[in-house]
């Protein structure tokens, strides 16, 4: 190997001029759009572009960058909401029911368990939204949620675009490896469902009394 291939094989941006050309550049700014907002549906984009990346078409690292990144950005706005409104953003969830209960034992949450709790709590359901909120309302600083949110939509990012990366690597057809990466999201979802659901106790939530304040936390 001369030196001009192993500067080439080091450096991590040398591959990625050709994944910016033509089409390319728009579909990252679509993955880093649809991403930025909490409750958009787009795995199908996620998995789509892990088979691209998988056949040479996309970067790779372009797409895990647009996809962390923007994730990471939502984050950040949600959390400031959630700073900006305080109380109003507590008041707002929990006249809602189930959803505000869930949103003060967040609260709750983020400031005894910290780092932890923030990247656990993006893998629950509405956990990337009320998460956000919550940890802004109760002035969690934004540093520390900021490096536990990083973590958190890495791993989220190398799961969603990992399954269609692996089907784009196991089939030659495009729609074949995108039925294989949907079909095993598919699968890890609901295998995770059922273990939350077996593993989370029915009184996790907090318990209110009558007059409406939290009367214990089990």
């Amino acid at each position: 190997m001369d030196i001009n291939s192993l500067v080439s094989w080091v450096d991590v941006t040398s591959g990625l001029a050709g994944g910016l050309s033509g089409w390319a550049c728009w579909a990252y700014a679509i993955l880093a759009l649809t991403t930025l907002p909490p409750l958009l549906p787009n795995n199908v984009l996620l998995v789509t572009s892990g088979v691209l990346a998988a056949r040479g078409e996309m970067s790779i690292v372009l797409v895990v960058l647009s996809v962390a990144g923007s994730a990471l950005l939502g984050d950040l706005l949600l959390h400031r909401c959630g700073r900006f409104l305080g109380d109003r953003a507590r008041l707002g969830t929990v006249a809602r029911g189930r959803r505000g209960e869930l949103f003060e034992w967040m609260s709750a949450q983020v400031r005894r368990r910290g780092i932890p709790f923030v990247v656990g709590v993006r893998f629950l359901p509405s956990g990337r939204l009320l998460g956000g909120l919550s940890a802004g309302a109760a002035g969690y600083p934004l540093g520390k949620f900021a490096s536990g949110a990083a973590i958190a939509e890495l791993i989220w990012t190398a799961y969603s675009v990992g399954v269609g990366y692996f089907g784009g690597a196991i089939s030659d057809d495009p729609v074949h490896s995108v039925v294989i990466g949907i079909g095993l999201s598919l699968v890890v979802g609901v295998a995770a469902s059922l273990v939350q659901r077996r593993t989370t106790r029915p009184a996790a939530l907090p318990v209110r009394s009558t007059a409406g304040s939290v009367s214990k936390e089990v």
